[in-house]
């Protein structure tokens, strides 16, 4: 699936050998999954990174996953993905990671709105879903910016470096019943 999505700063485009090495520097570093998981082991990340750059259809169960790269510089800045939870009510979670020097510069909101268009608008999806951690306030605060609503709080719904650690989820409809 041939994809890619211009905005004013950024391009998204389908992972590939070009996201590699960010995607493993961010999936490995402490202080990046702090609020996401546990750190991955570089074997890991290496497994993690080829299962989310396979080739994506819109009946997939796996995530689609894009690279963030700046349009003026052609630096990687980060990625971002959808994943369809369920395929009969046209649900899809969506997740994103920045580097933490493209953090609080707009780029992760002008990612959210080309992918959040694209799954609503071109996939035709029905719900963007969304999980942080209660701690992570830069991307609850981003997802509110974007119009997902708060729709439930998780206790200890995610084990973090051996640590139960409580979560918002959050939804963006496409038309309200």
């Amino acid at each position: 699936m041939k994809v890619q999505l211009i905005g004013t700063r950024i391009e998204l485009a389908p992972f590939d050998l070009s996201d590699k090495d960010l995607f493993i520097e961010l999936s490995m570093s402490a202080q990046m999954m702090e609020h996401v998981y546990t750190p991955f082991t570089y074997e890991e990340a290496i497994l993690a990174f080829e299962a989310k750059s396979q080739p994506w259809t819109v009946e997939s169960n796996a995530w689609f996953s894009l690279g963030i790269t700046e349009l003026a510089t052609g630096e990687k800045l980060g990625s971002i993905g959808i994943k369809i939870v369920n395929h009969e009510a046209k649900i899809a979670e969506v997740g994103f990671m920045m580097k933490p020097s493209a953090q609080g510069k707009g780029y992760a909101s002008e990612a959210l709105s080309l992918v959040k268009y694209y799954a609503l608008e071109k996939l035709r999806l029905n719900k963007l879903s969304a999980t942080c951690s209660v701690h992570n306030a830069g991307s609850f605060k981003l997802l509110e910016k974007l119009g997902f609503e708060r729709e439930g709080y998780l206790r200890q719904n995610t084990l973090i470096n051996n640590k139960l650690v409580d979560d918002y989820l959050y939804g963006l409809c496409l038309a309200s019943n």
